[in-house]
């Protein structure tokens, strides 16, 4: 009787401890490290730069593609999106989706086998539903951070169910969209980036309206009046998420669960601007990312350990209590041969290679609170589509000062996502002629790429002079080459055959 009651209180002990570590993760759309926290003296984003002030504030965060669909399967997978089969965006004609088999190592669904209820709002843009399935969907204005968060409060705050919550909580802001501002004096009008027009108000936020002359251009792109507006646009729609931010926390502390809950603050890739989108550049890979885990004692942390978007999933499953470290995959593993043996309305095909049992990253958890930590020794980047039209396979190496990049379609012309290239910023540019400045480079230059790019970015930060032909550097270039192509075969790229052929 004794020992039936002791495991009674093991088992109800085991489940209090579990309900305290819930799981808020927070990914914005199109969003470069444009934040306080991050030294940008224009952003306003007072409630991240809290959470980075109580947390861990990672600088060299990187997403594997600049591409929303692919990075998305990427963050919600753990695998590298040219192996998980969403070589670029799922909705309407493009309609790339994950492979069936991914099923093992979702995000959603190991959370789930792990004793966690989940709930999802805002952006999804990845497929299949039954591999990436929520149990709860909910329905808010993706356009408006505050909203959302108050359309998950009834889901976050539920006293019916003592399992520990995960919210995916995935903003539209601030991609570009919502139609162009017409009250611009410029012929080329800038986009409205999810702002209202007429400097209208979202309901419950306090917008903040940005000069023009005083936003930071990145080294990317051109100081022009037309990027310049558009970034106003941009930075507006940025603190709108941060309002957002802000108001998940309010919930959280008026219910007592802030100092329960694990909140990660990140974006799909960079900024939604020609050198940077559907790029493999600085500009397109590095994004915001900022952890505050309420177990950690050091706090304020700033980390330079190298971390990459695959390392998502594994990280959030090892909070949870559900990574097996040694095989790096769920402790739970759902075999996608058994689940998909009764589901007598799935064609069996687009199952992807065997089973999917392990990830391609691995958990930061156990490097949280350390600023001497380090990760990843090098990262890698795999961008293949963004829209249908868009087929241009890149695949990089990033070892934290030199970055190979493989333009594996170097023949072609850069291809531009449609709202890109209809941007005000590049069309100034190209009206300019190929001979025009675009950032470091040439408006042609960008258009078109040879096919190996070195880059030394121990300086400036960002892609400046390409020395893939000085012969000085020719031992790291063909150092890095071979550490791409072992990525490749390690990682099943079916794009590693154009080393043989083309």
């Amino acid at each position: 009787m004794r020992l039936i009651s002791h495991l009674i209180l093991l088992l109800f002990s085991a489940s209090l401890f579990a309900a305290e570590k819930n799981i808020i993760f927070i990914i914005t759309d199109d969003e470069s490290p444009t934040l306080g926290c991050y030294g940008d003296p224009v952003a306003v984003s007072p409630h991240v730069d809290r959470l980075a002030a109580d947390g861990t504030r990672f600088t060299r965060a990187y997403a594997t593609t600049a591409s929303c669909s692919a990075s998305r399967s990427v963050v919600m997978s753990g695998l590298h999106n040219h192996h998980n089969g969403q070589y670029g965006h799922t909705h309407d004609f493009h309609k790339f989706e994950s492979f069936r088999n991914v099923v093992s190592l979702a995000l959603p669904r190991v959370l789930a086998q792990t004793g966690y209820r989940t709930a999802q709002i805002g952006k999804y843009h990845v497929a299949p539903e039954e591999v990436f399935r929520f149990e709860t969907y909910l329905q808010g204005n993706p356009r408006n951070a505050v909203a959302m968060a108050e359309a998950s409060r009834n889901f976050i705050v539920n006293q019916g169910d003592e399992r520990p919550f995960f919210l995916y909580f995935a903003t539209s802001d601030p991609h570009r969209g919502g139609g162009i501002d017409q009250s611009y004096s410029g012929d080329l009008k800038p986009d409205l980036f999810g702002n209202l027009p007429k400097r209208g108000v979202h309901p419950g936020v306090e917008e903040v309206f940005f000069d023009p002359g005083e936003v930071v251009v990145p080294p990317f792109l051109p100081d022009t009046p037309e990027c310049r507006s558009e970034l106003a646009q941009y930075y507006q729609s940025c603190a709108r998420i941060d309002q957002g931010v802000g108001r998940l926390i309010e919930i959280l502390e008026e219910n007592d669960l802030y100092d329960k809950t694990l909140i990660v603050f990140t974006s799909d890739h960079g900024m939604a601007f020609a050198g940077a989108k559907t790029t493999i550049y600085q500009g397109g890979l590095q994004v915001p990312f900022v952890v505050r885990n309420p177990y950690e004692e050091n706090r304020g942390v700033v980390s330079t350990a190298m971390i990459s978007h695959v390392d998502i999933t594994p990280s959030l499953l090892d909070f949870a209590g559900g990574l097996d470290l040694e095989k790096n995959a769920p402790k739970h593993l759902i075999r996608a041969s058994e689940y998909w043996e009764d589901k007598s309305y799935v064609h069996m095909e687009n199952m992807g290679r065997g089973e999917y049992s392990r990830y391609h990253g691995k958990s930061w958890i156990g490097i949280l609170g350390n600023a001497q930590a380090r990760h990843w020794e090098v990262v890698f980047a795999s961008h293949t589509f963004h829209e249908i039209q868009m087929y241009y396979p890149m695949r990089s190496v990033f070892n934290g000062r030199y970055k190979l990049i493989w333009n594996i379609a170097h023949g072609l012309p850069y291809p531009f996502a449609s709202d890109l290239w209809a941007s005000s910023t590049w069309q100034a540019q190209l009206a300019e002629g190929p001979t025009a400045p675009y950032g470091m480079i040439t408006v042609d230059q960008y258009v078109n790429r040879p096919k190996w790019e070195l880059y030394d970015l121990s300086g400036l930060g960002y892609e400046a002079k390409n020395l893939a032909h000085d012969l000085k550097y020719a031992q790291i270039l063909e150092g890095l080459q071979e550490k791409v192509k072992t990525y490749q075969e390690t990682t099943d790229d079916p794009w590693i055959l154009k080393w043989t052929y083309e």
